[in-house]
């Protein structure tokens, strides 16, 4: 991807940043009227939950992700710029902008650390023509944040974008990005007293009945006996109302804590509206050209003691309906994966994904990725994959509409980041809520597929639900 690199640590106080954006300023011309210019700094150890908390404006769009398993985090707030688009087309209409922002794009500073330079963050919709005005989230949005805090194991990394043009006033740019970078460095770790003090007595309701559900199963078990699919997932939402607002960063705190397998996310609109959860499926992540990405199906509770736990994950590992729903999964993203041009390799047989509530079929895939493939181009051919659709993904998506009584804007679809050199990550927003103020929107699904139970799979979805409730606060 073009951009213009700067690798050494030029800026170390705000006289030397007026000079580097004043030179950057000088250089804009008719033809390029503007650019972006991306700082990164390395930095003393730092909370990035901490800094979302403290920092970043409750009006402000941000993104939060974290891995406490793997000691990795990044928070991102504010916006340079951003883009927002609808339709069919809208994984190359993002995967443009982007590609058009790196070729006016000057990244300085540490540049060889993990999560440095400019990372573009993107979250699309379930349905492509999802775009409704009361829609929390718009079809497909991408945003370059002001600020990015990025932390794996000990290495921190700050990073500020800044849009360049004619009519910035260079003085009053630079004191106010040095003053927000010493406030990022100074911000302190969070101190929780003990959060169960603050357990909300909760209020929940079913959004559309659970016998609605039920006569969804059945109606999806009769298309799968008539050989018109072969599996399609149904989701059940949950509406909770709490007597006071909910806390974003004690529910997002709780969450890193209780799920460390876990992807913990929040993603907000800027509107009081913020999209939280923690997803056990990774949908991408691209590191120096090489793919890894999950096949996920097929679930199981855990265990109280280990002899139920490995009763519970034998019984999965020799379910012919979930080793079947499993392998619609698994083959489908091979193929696509094929279709792109890649040469993925994955075992043979499933193995368990093991979470502290739910143990999940899962077989990892790799690949390497061509030369000229965009991350949003196999985030295209994945996404809706079998494991939040269905097979044939086309009649079971026209089918999900047909059963479902709400919208599933944002949830089960693709969100993460893309940054300079073409790495990436992208998650699927499952086991998730939307939260404004004091009411949320929680949902989960389960795969259907011949030999599905209603009552079992509501069960699942239940233990699902169960999980991100007892995290909210």
């Amino acid at each position: 991807m073009p951009i213009t690199q700067h690798h050494a640590n030029l800026i170390q106080d705000c006289q030397e940043l007026n000079q580097f954006l004043s030179a950057c300023k000088q250089t804009l011309s008719e033809k390029r009227p503007s650019k972006i210019v991306s700082i990164s700094w390395e930095a003393k150890s730092i909370d990035p939950l901490a800094v979302l908390d403290k920092i970043c404006q409750p009006n402000e769009i941000h993104f939060y992700g974290e891995k406490a398993k793997q000691a990795e985090a990044i928070a991102a707030f504010g916006t340079a710029i951003k883009f927002k688009v609808a339709g069919t087309h809208r994984f190359s209409q993002v995967q443009q902008f982007i590609e058009s922002c790196l070729a006016d794009t000057t990244a300085i500073g540490v540049l060889d650390l993990p999560f440095s330079g400019p990372h573009f963050f993107c979250n699309f919709t379930f349905f492509d023509e999802d775009n409704h005005s009361d829609s929390p989230f718009p079809s497909a949005m991408v945003f370059l944040p002001k600020w990015q805090i990025s932390c794996q194991k000990n290495r921190c990394i700050i990073i500020s974008n800044i849009i360049i043009d004619r009519n910035l006033n260079i003085e009053k740019t630079c004191e106010s990005i040095w003053e927000k970078y010493q406030q990022i460095n100074l911000t302190k770790t969070l101190k929780f007293s003990n959060l169960d003090e603050y357990k909300l007595a909760l209020h929940t309701k079913d959004v559309t009945d659970k016998t609605n559900f039920y006569s969804s199963v059945l109606s999806a078990l009769e298309l799968i006996k008539q050989d018109k699919i072969s599996k399609i997932v149904l989701a059940h939402a949950i509406d909770v109302k709490a007597p006071r607002p909910f806390h974003l960063i004690h529910s997002l705190h709780n969450l890193r804590q209780k799920y460390p397998d876990c992807q913990v996310f929040s993603l907000s609109n800027g509107k009081g509206k913020s999209f939280i959860g923690a997803s056990p499926e990774r949908l991408i992540k691209i590191q120096n050209q090489e793919l890894e990405t999950d096949a996920l199906a097929g679930s199981a509770p855990r265990g109280k003691t280990l002899i139920e736990d490995a009763y519970f994950a034998e019984k999965l590992l020799t379910s012919q309906k979930d080793r079947s729903e499993h392998q619609i999964v698994s083959d489908f993203i091979f193929q696509r994966l094929s279709k792109l041009g890649l040469t993925p390799q994955k075992l043979p047989i499933p193995g368990l994904l093991k979470l502290s509530n739910i143990q999940h079929l899962w077989t990892p895939i790799r690949g390497k990725i061509p030369i000229g493939i965009h991350p949003l181009e196999i985030l295209a051919e994945l996404h809706p994959t079998p494991a939040v659709a269905g097979v044939p993904r086309d009649i079971a998506l026209k089918q999900i509409r047909r059963y479902e009584k709400f919208k599933r804007s944002v949830y089960a679809a693709p969100l993460g980041w893309i940054d300079h050199q073409g790495n990436s990550e992208f998650i699927v927003g499952i086991r998730s809520a939307l939260i404004e103020s004091d009411r949320a929107r929680l949902w989960a699904g389960a795969g259907i597929v011949a030999g599905s139970d209603p009552e079992k799979e509501l069960a699942e979805i239940q233990l699902k639900l169960q999980a991100l409730l007892k995290a909210l606060i």
